[in-house]
Parts: C-alpha cells; sequence; structure tokens
C-alpha cells in the first residue's frame, strides 16, 4: 500500500511552498517586529486567493478547491515553514471549516465565497482565562433573545479580530452550549490589543449584552458543544502541522550552518556530538510529521481522532522546545543575532508549543483516556 501523499496533494504544497517561499523573506518579515507594523501581508493573502489556496478546503459551489483537511494541512505546513504573515489557520481551519460544516446555507453562502476570495476574514475565539476548552466556556454566557441570542463575556488571545468579518464564539446557556458568529463591530463588543512573542494581532474580546441575531447562530445549545469540540481537533491539528514546518526549517537551517560554520579547519558538522545532536532534531520532525499526519488523515477522513490529536499535540510542544534549545546551542551566539532568521522560528516554535499546552498536562490527560479505555486503537 501507499501511505505518501497523492500527486495531487503534492502539487498543493508545492504551489503553497512555491508562492510563500518567493513572497516571504526575513527582510519582509522584519517590518512587523516589534509591532513596528501589523504582521498581515495584505499582498500575500491576495496572491494566495488568487492561487484558489485560501479555498483549497471549501466546496466548488463557493469558489474552493474542493479538496479536505489533508490539502489544508500541508498548506499549513508550508506556511510554518516560512512563518508567513498570513492568518490561515483562523481564517481557514477554525471558523471557514465549521461554517462550511455545521452552517446554514444562508450562512456558507454570505461568509465563504469571500473567504475564498481573500476579501472576507473570519476568526474564533478559543480561549477564556484559565480555561482553554471552548466546548465547555465558563466565563461567557448567553441568554434567548427571541430567535437569536444576547451574549456577555470575556475571550483572550482572539488573532485578527480587528478585520474579522464575523468570530466564533461559544458560550453557555440553562440548556447547554451554543455557537455563535459574533460581528466584532456590534454594539457591546470591546476590541483590547494583546502583546504576543510571535507579533501577530491578537486581542482581548469583551462581550457586553451582545445581540446574536437568529441568522447568525452557527449551533444551537444542542449541537454547540460537538461543533465546538470538532473545530478544536482541526485547530490543534493544523497547530500541529504548522509547528512542522517551523521545526523542519529550524532543523535545516542549523544544518545547513553547521555544514559551513568551521571550527579548527573544518565544518563543526563534522564534531560527533554536533552530528548526534542534528540527528536528534531530524528524527523529531520526522516523528512529529507522522502522529501529526495520522492525526490529520483521521480527521480528513471523518474518524474519530481525539486520541491521535492528543499524541500530536504533546510530540508538537516537546519537539518544539527541544529543536530551539538544539538550534540555538548549535549556531552559538549567532542563533540569538536579530540579524539572523533563527531567533523567529524559536519564538514561534515556544510559541505553539504553549498554545497547545504543556506535555505534562496532554499526558495526563491521555492517560485518563487509557486507563477509561478510550484510547486504544481502532
Amino acid at each position: 500500500m501507499n501511505f505518501g501523499f497523492s500527486e495531487e496533494q503534492r502539487d498543493v504544497q508545492n504551489l503553497a511552498r512555491e508562492i510563500l517561499s518567493d513572497q516571504v523573506s526575513p527582510e519582509s518579515l522584519k517590518a512587523s517586529d516589534d509591532y513596528a507594523a501589523e504582521r498581515y501581508d495584505g499582498a500575500l493573502w491576495a496572491k494566495l486567493a488568487e492561487a484558489g489556496l485560501l479555498g483549497v478546503a471549501l466546496h466548488e459551489s463557493y469558489g474552493g478547491m474542493g479538496f479536505g483537511f489533508t490539502e489544508l494541512a500541508l498548506f499549513v505546513e508550508e506556511v510554518g515553514r516560512t512563518i508567513a504573515p498570513a492568518p490561515v489557520i483562523p481564517v481557514l481551519v477554525s471558523a471557514a471549516l465549521p461554517v462550511q460544516q455545521f452552517g446554514t446555507d444562508e450562512q456558507k453562502e454570505r461568509l465563504l465565497p469571500g473567504v475564498a476570495s481573500g476579501k472576507t476574514l473570519l476568526s474564533a475565539a478559543l480561549m477564556e482565562l484559565n480555561n482553554e476548552n471552548p466546548a465547555t466556556p465558563l466565563l461567557t454566557h448567553a441568554q434567548a433573545d427571541g430567535s437569536g441570542f444576547t451574549v456577555s463575556g470575556k475571550k483572550l488571545c482572539v488573532p485578527f479580530a480587528q478585520r474579522a468579518e464575523r468570530i466564533v464564539v461559544s458560550a453557555k446557556t440553562d440548556s447547554g452550549v451554543v455557537a455563535l458568529l459574533v460581528d466584532p463591530n456590534a454594539a457591546g463588543v470591546t476590541l483590547n490589543a494583546m502583546k504576543v512573542t510571535t507579533y501577530e494581532p491578537q486581542y482581548e474580546v469583551v462581550l457586553e449584552n451582545v445581540s446574536v441575531a437568529a441568522e447568525d447562530v452557527l449551533a444551537g445549545a444542542d449541537t454547540g458543544a460537538e461543533v465546538m469540540q470538532w473545530l478544536t481537533e482541526r485547530t490543534t491539528a493544523a497547530l500541529c502541522a504548522h509547528q512542522v514546518g517551523v521545526t523542519d526549517c529550524a532543523m535545516r537551517m542549523t544544518a545547513s550552518y553547521t555544514a559551513e560554520r568551521k571550527q579548527f579547519g573544518v565544518p563543526i558538522a563534522t564534531f560527533q556530538a554536533v552530528g548526534h545532536r542534528a540527528a536528534n532534531c531530524f528524527i523529531d520532525v520526522e516523528c512529529l510529521r507522522l502522529n501529526t499526519y495520522q492525526a490529520v488523515s483521521r480527521l480528513s477522513g471523518g474518524l474519530p481522532a481525539t486520541n491521535e490529536v492528543q499524541i500530536a499535540k504533546i510530540w508538537a510542544g516537546d519537539v518544539g522546545h527541544r529543536v530551539s534549545y538544539a538550534a540555538q546551542h548549535l549556531h552559538g551566539g549567532m542563533g540569538i543575532d536579530r540579524d539572523y532568521p533563527l531567533w523567529r522560528y524559536c519564538t514561534w516554535m515556544r510559541h505553539n508549543e504553549l498554545m497547545l499546552g504543556s506535555s505534562a498536562k496532554n499526558l495526563a490527560a491521555l492517560g485518563k483516556r487509557i486507563a477509561a479505555g478510550e484510547a486504544f486503537c481502532q
């Protein structure tokens, strides 16, 4: 059996790699360092839309390519490889996919063609203070208001909230969890800018009696928690795919540097200790890739993937941590020089690690599933 990617999937990946490597460079990324400018490249986003990549996982009826989650994950991996200033995960994975999967025909027609063309940005509010599970919101409440809802609460680390047409927000009600499409420009919504190490625009979204009309209800109390769990698993797998790209590039950057950097008249890559450290990075990245695409494959096929996503999360956090340290170590002082590109990759590896949660916490969660008999091969 052939367990590799299909020719069409490789074509999507190669197209993304060609555009991103051509449009993104250390010089272009430098423009948004220290929040000197917004970390968003509108010209790049338009280029990706023109190539059809923003609609890679959207149905052809909405202007997309009609592919699936695997192709989208390969695109996300390339975004990670270049750490491109493009909100691919929040727009295409966390928001557009659940709208396509669970939204009404009117919601799909209203939002998805604009996503595919690059004219509409969406986002998702997946975090609260001390709560990283949007399927069980604790600080955001909603009350029925006619056929819609009135929602109040606070969400953290919402990417590109200021540019979004709608933000996917979960809130608890007396009868369950609802998933809503909140207009960030609606009355009662306050956006407070947050600062993060990657310089990505993220916001605290404060909701005070915000009215959400019936046409912006993505899922009612009977299915809201399931919808949020569905999008959370795909967002997590996408973050792991992004980590694959980031760690792979950092590992190759380190291999190239050690092959050129000489000490005692010979490349330091020939030193046994350096070679072993670099080889461990290669093994780590390949293991992360294997576990990530195991999860992506099951999600793409509509199969249960909670265990696989949990395992990929553990690998993504640990591999990002180890590769970052090894890359810095093998580069020496050059690794922290801000005129050299490695430092940006290290901040993204750390960012992804923290977004995915600590390995100890994820291992404990997986251990509970194993103890309950819920983590066996199916």
